[in-house]
């Protein structure tokens, strides 16, 4: 029996390359499990019911290696569980395609793979780092911003001031009660 597995990273992507691929590799319908969830994400309800529904004799199909394991490590200990339970994988493209993990060179190569994965997912990650930095070094502030602008907390000020309840003040200001705490703190703080 063939079981599938997919995923996308956001919900802005499609699944439907990888589902075209899963059918013709002739993976029924109702035996495609689908995660929306980031490659390092350990949350993966799909891939932990698909891993459940696969018996010994059965063969997990993924479009490619990188939607299947988070990192090397998780792609190592998965092809030893599918191993330990007598079940094959079949990688439909890329780099993993073709693959046979019963054999020691499949087993290097699926090793190799998977390193190669993971340094890439590092490169990115440090790249985005080295971004992040660059930009706080002239000046930019990540993060979501402010709700209430330093000339919106003035009036908040004055309207608790004037005995306006918080409720009363964010309804006015257009914005929740956490953010008038938060923005009348920060006053405060500034004050003192």
């Amino acid at each position: 029996m063939l079981l599938g597995y997919q995923r996308v990273s956001t919900k802005d992507q499609k699944f439907d390359l990888q589902y075209d691929a899963l059918l013709a590799a002739g993976v029924p319908d109702r035996y495609i499990y689908a995660d929306v969830a980031s490659g390092a994400s350990q949350a993966r309800p799909g891939l932990a019911q698909c891993l459940k529904a696969l018996h010994p004799g059965d063969t997990l199909v993924a479009w490619r290696l990188d939607r299947l394991a988070r990192s090397s490590l998780h792609l190592l200990e998965l092809v030893q569980d599918l191993l330990a339970r007598d079940i094959g994988l079949r990688i439909l493209d890329g780099a993993g395609a073709s693959l046979d993990i019963t054999t020691s060179q499949g087993k290097f190569i699926i090793s190799m793979l998977a390193a190669v994965a993971e340094f890439e997912r590092e490169m990115i990650r440090e790249r985005v780092i080295a971004g992040i930095e660059a930009a706080r070094a002239r000046g930019h502030k990540g993060g979501r911003r402010e709700k209430l602008s330093p000339a919106q907390q003035a009036p908040a000020q004055a309207l608790l001031r004037s005995g306006w309840t918080k409720t009363k003040i964010a309804q006015t200001l257009g914005c929740s009660r956490t953010t008038v705490y938060k923005a009348l703190a920060q006053a405060k703080a500034v004050v003192e």
